[in-house]
């Protein structure tokens, strides 16, 4: 491969490129349990539905959200450690409200924005702020003034990503009795690349792939699980979190007769390119072989020929407080 620097090392782009994949693949059921949960937990507060984000990106989830009429005032904080994914969200989120119709308007430091829907969109004339914050997700949680605050724990696509019999009892501290929590996008253990080129080779790159999502160091800590979907059913109940629904929400991207819907072009490389990244050095591939593949790849992108599938699961739950210490997954 090429030293040169990849033409698609754009993260935000790739966020920007996924929304379409994943609003395709989001779970139905799950969803519109959770937007029951939602009503009927705002029926009995009159105060803003708190809703907190984790690794929030660039602000795709909230679009989905506020799309919903939830009934309610909102209080939504969008939490990231990137500052480019907060900046982008910064931008992208005001022009996606004027379009939508609402009345727009932000703090002068730009990291709050206060949104109201017209009264011409919604008989309910709701109000939401944004309050957007570069921050670890675990210092975040860690603030004396975040705890027990928020009424929704969302996280999209992130939590494969961390070690969640960790991460899950530190999260908890945002939360206040009751709470609900969307967890989506969470990835299941399957990759699938066709048409194949070589079939044993493909099954020993995805099984190579797979292993470092279970190997991945951050910190010195292990953080990450290529099964964290299923695992995910245990982990829930051991912190005292009733799943409410569940389904699968697989990434399905193939070209149709005018190629790939939308940017999906570029979600296809930035895969491609991760599964290089981190696989190039691997001791148990011929890199020379492995290079070739990579670049047949990108090529069956190009001519509109590769189909990309990956499992994955969504859940909505309740946080009930009790966990089950005695249980295993």
């Amino acid at each position: 491969m090429s030293t040169t620097p990849s033409p698609y090392a754009s993260f935000t782009r790739y966020l920007a490129a996924k929304k379409s994949v994943d609003d395709r693949a989001l779970n139905q059921h799950v969803w519109h349990t959770l937007q029951m949960a939602i009503r009927a937990y705002t029926q009995r507060s009159p105060q803003p539905l708190r809703i907190v984000e984790i690794g929030a990106g660039i602000g795709t989830m909230v679009e989905r959200v506020l799309t919903c009429d939830l009934g309610s005032d909102v209080e939504y904080s969008l939490v990231d450690a990137g500052s480019e994914n907060i900046a982008t969200a910064k931008v992208r989120l005001p022009e996606w409200a004027h379009a939508q119709g609402f009345l727009v308007s932000a703090d002068d430091d730009g990291a709050t924005l206060h949104l109201q829907r017209s009264a011409e969109i919604s008989q309910n004339v709701c109000q939401t702020i944004l309050r957007f914050y570069t921050a670890d997700c675990f210092d975040f949680a860690n603030h004396p003034a975040q705890q027990q605050h928020y009424d929704l724990l969302i996280a999209h696509a992130f939590l494969d990503l961390v070690d969640v019999k960790q991460a899950l009892p530190r999260l908890q501290q945002l939360l206040r009795p009751r709470a609900l929590l969307y967890f989506t996008i969470n990835f299941d253990g399957a990759t699938i690349l066709q048409p194949e080129i070589d079939p044993n080779f493909d099954a020993q790159l995805e099984a190579l792939y797979h292993a470092t999502m279970d190997t991945r160091l951050v910190n010195g800590e292990l953080s990450g699980d290529s099964h964290t979907g299923r695992h995910l059913f245990g982990h829930l109940r051991n912190a005292g979190i009733e799943v409410l629904a569940a389904g699968s929400s697989d990434w399905v991207v193939f070209a149709g007769s005018q190629g790939y819907v939308a940017d999906e072009a570029y979600f296809l490389h930035f895969i491609v390119e991760t599964m290089y990244g981190a696989l190039r050095h691997h001791p148990a591939l011929d890199q020379a072989r492995f290079a070739a593949w990579i670049a047949t790849r990108h090529a069956q992108i190009d001519s509109g020929d590769l189909v990309y599938i990956a499992h994955q699961l969504d859940f909505v739950g309740r946080y009930t407080g009790a966990t089950d210490t005695g249980a295993t997954n």
